[in-house]
């Protein structure tokens, strides 16, 4: 697939504090322009960005609603009333759980935990679910990372006098539930000045308010923030904002203290005893979790990241380990017979969208077979199965800055139910709506998407010599980090590379070992699925290479290299 390379040009605004900052800082102009380039103007700016504080966290009572949640919540506790804690079977669901279940549970026993079952209640709220509460004796939810469109649910509860406090940052729709509280930024009534938590995000700033007003010590409630941490990076919100913040401090608390439920992830996932970054939580520690709700239930990741006993930790972690690996096999079959409906359809290359169905479909992994069509075709993309009756749901993925939430929208008559944002979203219908469906959503599509849009985009930082990437810029490079959506990891480009010694096709011809020069630097590196490039190198040609610094440790030798994310050959 063709990759369009778009090296960002700095403003005049952006060259003059660049320059200031590289002088101010005593740093290269190259690392000035990186950090001009995200907004920062001063070198006390550049200073805070790097350094980023707790004290900088908005107060938690701007967000609408807040007042009211803390004042419920104080009663349900001061009364000693049954609380369920009520969260999505999805990283950011259970985390949320697990981060508002670890805090409450310091200020009450009468508390229980409830994940829905992903096929038999679906997503978000459900009356089981209600109904559960109620034999449990609750008389109040709070429900996480969900219930911002279950109108009718929380009518429901409210007949059985359950009050709800809802934490969710999805888009509301036109009617806000009748809950005691609806804290979500998104409202348009809210003026809480940061619109991207996490649903765990939400939840925190609940314990937040709640530890204000009981007059906590700050420092006890920022023991959850791994718990967030693993929430924002694997619900790919964007890293700006309180969430840098954020998910800065809960790294470092991982790192420093994991509990005991992570450190048992970690084991399983082989990463134990390194410094954990938000890759790792995003590829290691995330989807483990995930497969637990994907394949069995979401309460079991609960109970694994609440508890305190070792034993049982291990035992938990060892099961979502072996989830995980069911996964990646349902994984893989649904992709390859979704690329195979894909080729047999011969109006396949004309259209804008991928909507492909089938009843034999494990509903855990449509969403992750929708990443990877995406990968493939660059296009949006919604995969389906059979659900209950004659109900099929299924999820959706966007490319580059389309939103794809509008575009469900507009085909909602057809639906029974959706939700989500502008990259990704579940929905379900009735199967005979799937034809109708596919048609509108692809009229729509057609109609709005734009050929920017309809090809993938390398957004490069700047194009640079290889003498410019020295230890001295991957320490600043270091700085910027927890890097995510927002705050992406700074991408660069060189042009005309040639073989210096060593460059090599490696793993049976698939990945390319690199070893380059400009002519005056060298620099080794890796090319993961290219290496079909290797004779074009070996033969003395030259390749223009986008690429990300990192470090490499081999044989407990550190050094930097180019981890490869496009190359383009240069033929003359």
């Amino acid at each position: 697939m063709d990759i369009n390379w778009n090296i960002r040009q700095p403003s005049a605004e952006e060259q003059e504090a660049a320059a200031r900052l590289s002088e101010e800082l005593d740093i290269s102009p190259l690392a000035g322009r990186i950090l001009a380039g995200r907004g920062l103007r001063t070198a006390a700016e550049a200073r805070a960005y790097i350094r980023p504080s707790l004290e900088s966290l908005h107060d938690p009572f701007l967000m609408r609603d807040m007042g009211a949640a803390v004042d419920r919540l104080c009663e349900a506790i001061d009364r000693h009333e049954r609380i369920m804690v009520y969260g999505d079977y999805d990283v950011d669901g259970t985390t949320a759980v697990a981060l508002m279940y670890s805090f409450l549970r310091t200020q009450t026993d009468n508390l229980i935990y409830y994940i829905p079952d992903r096929y038999r209640e679906g997503y978000g709220i459900s009356f089981e679910g209600i109904d559960t509460a109620q034999r449990e004796g609750c008389s109040l939810i709070i429900a996480l990372d969900c219930g911002i469109k279950a109108v009718d649910k929380v009518d429901y509860a409210n007949e059985r006098h359950i009050d709800f406090i809802i934490c969710d940052h999805h888009t509301p729709g036109a009617e806000i539930p009748r809950a005691v509280a609806v804290l979500n930024m998104k409202r348009q009534d809210c003026p809480y000045p940061y619109k991207e938590l996490s649903g765990c995000g939400v939840g925190f700033k609940l314990v937040q308010a709640y530890a204000q007003r009981r007059g906590i010590d700050s420092k006890e409630i920022y023991t959850l923030l791994p718990m967030l941490a693993l929430s924002i990076a694997c619900d790919v919100v964007p890293v700006t904002g309180e969430n840098r913040v954020l998910s800065f401090y809960g790294l470092r608390a991982l790192n420093a203290h994991p509990s005991v439920g992570i450190r048992a992830i970690m084991q399983v996932a082989g990463i134990d005893g390194k410094t954990v970054t938000i890759s790792d939580l995003v590829y290691k520690i995330g989807p483990r979790i995930n497969a637990s709700g994907r394949m069995k239930s979401g309460a079991e990741a609960v109970r694994l990241l609440i508890t305190d006993d070792e034993e049982e930790a291990t035992r938990f972690a060892q099961d979502i380990n072996s989830y995980n690996q069911d996964r990646r096999d349902y994984d893989s079959r649904t992709t390859d017979e979704a690329l195979a409906q894909l080729e047999a359809d011969p109006e396949n290359d004309r259209k804008h969208t991928t909507v492909v169905f089938s009843p034999d479909w494990h509903k855990g992994v449509v969403g992750i077979a929708a990443s990877r069509l995406t990968e493939t075709y660059y296009r949006p993309t919604i995969v389906l199965t059979a659900g209950e009756d004659d109900i099929i749901s299924g999820s959706a993925r966007s490319v580059s800055d389309f939103d794809i939430y509008t575009a469900i929208d507009s085909c909602r008559d057809l639906l029974t139910n959706f939700g989500g944002h502008k990259f990704a979203a579940g929905l379900s219908m009735h199967r005979r709506d799937l034809p109708e469906f596919r048609r509108r959503f692809e009229e729509y599509v057609a109609a709005h998407i734009t050929p920017e849009q309809q090809r993938p985009t390398l957004d490069i930082e700047a194009e640079v010599e290889l003498s410019d990437m020295n230890w001295k810029m991957y320490k600043i490079l270091q700085c910027l980090e927890p890097f995510g959506p927002g705050n992406e990891r700074p991408l660069f480009m060189a042009r005309h590379l040639i073989n210096n010694r060593n460059t090599r096709a490696v793993s049976d011809g698939r990945h390319l070992h690199l070893d380059l020069t400009d002519r005056i630097a060298a620099m080794d590196g890796i090319a993961f699925g290219q290496g079909d490039k290797a004779n074009h190198l070996q033969n003395g040609r030259s390749v223009d290479i986008c690429f990300y610094l990192e470090e490499n440790t081999f044989h407990g030798h550190t050094t930097l290299q180019m981890n490869a994310q496009d190359i383009k050959l240069v033929e003359s």
